[in-house]
């Protein structure tokens, strides 16, 4: 299996770190990407820049239209909202006995699974910091928890072959039976990281200060109660404590956020990806496919989550431009958290 070329859908942050780490290595990697300035600056060489490691390495790349050929190791790092149109175009170029990695935010791993099927799918979990800056250049921030895990939790020949992989960006890398935990414990971080992204502070000084810091302590809980209720068990990683949030226990959110906010300081990486975004290339965010499906299964379960739908209201207020982005955002948050 190891010598199967490596197809990676979607060369922005989390993608591009793992083309060029794998390729570095040796393995045979063809990129895919929409956007075809960045094809071009990969093929003469992908520069990864930041306090983690720079270094520049030429990659095999395609715009979908151009790419021919069929790939079984597949890994899918488009952000959340645009995977069932990236599945639309990968498939004809996954072989029949492929599968699909996805290296993303959220619960895609359900859309991809609608696709293809359970069975051809495989979970995982990134954290590390890393942004897109220009065609060719992305910036590595920081290390940070990376898992995978088949969705039914079974130990595969397959997943130690991409868990080897993922070695190589990240050496620490776990291989999971519970990948669903990994996902649910990124969900509620996540909606942190969302409303960090409602001020222009960075993701450390918009999280710490106590006046704001029920704010996150609601969020965290509410994700942490749909996590409950969908059976899973939330693992924490880098200062996250999945079972502080959902209890609402005062001393252990606090540790929490205080360990959240120092893991932050550490970082070139200082503002979200969701903060970049708005703020900076001007585009939708992953809210509708990250914390809209949160919502949408709270609704199956009857479970209310007001601070969650006032998240994806202001989040869409700031992508329409009828809000700015203003650390008094947060304020509107606080009569949810008596």
């Amino acid at each position: 299996m190891s010598d199967d070329p490596i197809l990676i859908w979607g060369a922005g942050a989390i993608g591009g770190i793992l083309g060029a780490y794998f390729a570095r290595a040796g393995h045979a990697v063809h990129m895919v990407d929409i956007v075809a300035d960045h094809v071009d600056e990969m093929r003469q060489g992908l520069r990864i820049e930041g306090p983690v490691e720079a270094f520049t390495e030429p990659l095999t790349a395609d715009t979908p239209e151009t790419l021919t050929g069929t790939f079984r190791r597949v890994i899918l790092a488009v952000k959340a909202h645009h995977t069932a149109g990236a599945m639309d175009m990968l498939m004809p170029h996954l072989a029949e006995d492929g599968f699909v990695v996805s290296a993303q935010n959220g619960l895609n791993e359900r859309v991809i699974a609608g696709k293809i099927g359970a069975e051809r799918t495989m979970g995982c979990f990134v954290n590390y910091g890393a942004d897109w800056l220009e065609p060719g250049r992305i910036l590595y921030g920081n290390r940070a928890a990376v898992a995978l895990g088949e969705l039914d939790g079974t130990m595969t020949d397959r997943l130690r072959d991409m868990h080897a992989l993922f070695s190589l960006v990240e050496p620490d890398a776990v291989a999971t039976d519970n990948i669903w935990g990994y996902l649910w414990g990124k969900l509620g971080y996540g909606a942190l990281l969302f409303a960090t992204a409602l001020t222009p502070e960075s993701m450390s000084d918009a999280m710490n200060p106590p006046a704001t810091r029920p704010v996150y302590a609601k969020l965290g809980q509410e994700v942490m109660q749909l996590a409950a209720a969908e059976g899973v068990t939330p693992l924490g990683f880098n200062g996250f404590d999945p079972e502080g949030f959902r209890t609402g226990d005062p001393a252990r959110i606090d540790t929490a956020i205080d360990t959240m906010v120092a893991h932050n300081r550490k970082t070139a990486k200082t503002h979200s990806g969701i903060y970049r975004d708005l703020a900076v290339r001007k585009r939708k965010t992953e809210v509708d496919a990250q914390v809209g499906v949160l919502v949408s299964i709270g609704r199956t379960h009857g479970i209310a989550t007001p601070a969650l739908e006032l998240l994806c209201a202001l989040i869409h207020d700031i992508e329409d431009g009828r809000e700015e982005q203003s650390t008094g955002l947060l304020q509107r948050f606080l009569p949810l958290c008596t």
